[in-house]
């Protein structure tokens, strides 16, 4: 079994679990397009993990309802998350114009009218 994204126009629109043979036989199985559960950022993981594999990345992301499908970079593109953060090419996921806090000990949250990392008070 393998996960498949449905698309049309560029957006995902529907993620299934199909074997291969079930997505040949649909009258539209030119919009199924092959995702990855474990690829992110262009890298594969082992699965439930955060720990990078030998597995073969499969376009850049997993795709979701409403991401969007780049057929030039062949990769699932997630819904940008806020108007100042910039697409990075290499990972096709969204980068914040300044980098997340190198702080293990507190949580922040991007707040977008200050272009900022606000601590989140505990």
């Amino acid at each position: 079994m393998a996960h498949f994204a449905k698309v049309v126009d560029g957006i995902v629109t529907q993620v299934i679990v199909a074997e291969q043979e079930f997505i040949d036989t649909l009258s539209d199985s030119d919009s199924w397009i092959q995702t990855s559960y474990n690829t992110r950022g262009g890298k594969h993981y082992t699965p439930n993990s955060n720990t990078e594999d030998d597995g073969v990345a499969l376009r850049k992301n997993y795709a979701g309802i409403g991401d969007t499908y780049d057929s030039v970079k062949d990769a699932f593109i997630p819904a940008q998350p806020y108007p100042s953060w910039n697409l990075d090419d290499q990972t096709c996921l969204w980068e914040s114009p300044i980098p997340y806090p190198d702080d293990t000990e507190n949580s922040y949250y991007w707040d977008e009218p200050t272009l900022s990392w606000i601590k989140e008070e505990q």
